[in-house]
């Protein structure tokens, strides 16, 4: 019974996926990702303490 309550809970999560993705405004999840990885990446650069000549 396992096999049939997971896939049954499966089915109804993808069913409801699908149904908000196509009838309401959901954000791209990877677009946005990447934008706050770019940003994060400049304010790292920005703010980074400069390198220390050794030699």
């Amino acid at each position: 019974m396992g096999l049939f309550k997971g896939s049954f809970t499966l089915l109804v999560g993808m069913g409801c996926g699908v149904y908000i993705a196509q009838n309401y405004n959901v954000p791209n999840v990877k677009k946005l990702f990447n934008t706050y990885v770019f940003l994060a990446k400049h304010i790292e650069e920005t703010y980074r303490k400069p390198k220390k000549d050794d030699d």
